[in-house]
């Protein structure tokens, strides 16, 4: 289930991801407009794929576009502007009053805020993010929302720092893609969740046929394509780390054989 380019080694790219992500933050906490933004990242970084585009043109595909305009409007625009995600996680997860939710990710916090709204004041939402400048952003709107059952937490999403069995449901909009260490990521994911929690996750997802360098082809790693998995890898990977009921749903074409993708599975009671 590696899909690091074997020209980079993992500390690199992480630092490229973490580097990009940050300079999202603080664009979108300058009032940049999530439309504006996404064409900034692109110009920035033109040579390897805008952000979650893999240099395809920026379009409803991604980022705010995929939230409702009564999501939109319950939030700071901060945090609307920094939503680069491939989906809606918060919408699959299928939320519901009094859970603890972890969104992995967490970036300008979009997710985060719109759980503690679903799970109400007797749940809670925690965001884990490695970005200090998109910690930063995040913890500033929870303060504007108003949202007291949250959390931001500095981590990766490969060793996330919540004690085991901790939330009921760990939802992640088009991150996974971007870990260089996967099987870390879902083991993670299985270890934090109660018996019987759940995962929605949102994330670009590549068909079966096509290969690791298939897929480098189609675009850069820090722009969400060259490092993601294939439906098939995804399925496994779940299943290795202990998962049951794992599906893994096509919604959105990102580019040629990629797709925007939800993913869902379910950790055992017993």
């Amino acid at each position: 289930m590696n899909t690091t380019p074997v020209s980079q080694d993992a500390a690199q790219l992480r630092e490229e991801v973490r580097s990009r992500y940050a300079r999202a933050a603080t664009s979108a906490c300058c009032g940049t407009s999530n439309a504006a933004l996404n064409d900034e990242l692109q110009v920035v970084d033109e040579a390897t794929g805008g952000c979650c585009t893999g240099g395809a043109a920026v379009d409803e595909s991604f980022g705010a576009a995929l939230y409702s305009s009564d999501d939109q409007g319950a939030l700071p625009a901060e945090a609307v502007a920094a939503s680069l995600g491939c989906g809606n996680p918060t919408a699959v997860a299928d939320l519901r009053p009094g859970e603890r939710v972890l969104d992995l990710g967490s970036g300008g916090g979009i997710d985060v805020l719109l759980s503690a709204r679903r799970v109400g004041e007797t749940g809670f939402a925690y965001g884990v993010d490695m970005t200090d400048e998109m910690l930063d952003l995040a913890r500033a709107n929870a303060a504007k929302a108003g949202a007291t059952n949250v959390e931001f937490l500095r981590g990766t999403i490969e060793d996330v720092p919540l004690p085991d069995a901790s939330v009921d449901v760990v939802i992640s909009n088009c991150v996974i893609n971007l870990s260089v260490d996967k099987p870390k990521v879902l083991a993670e994911m299985f270890r934090v969740l109660v018996p019987g929690g759940r995962i929605g996750i949102s994330d670009v997802v590549a068909e079966d046929h096509l290969t690791t360098e298939d897929r480098a082809e189609r675009g850069s790693y820090v722009g969400c394509i060259a490092g993601a998995l294939s439906r098939a890898e995804y399925l496994a990977g779940l299943a290795e780390a202990g998962f049951v009921d794992a599906d893994v749903e096509f919604t959105h074409e990102a580019v040629p054989g990629m797709h925007g993708a939800i993913v869902r599975a379910t950790k055992p009671t017993a």
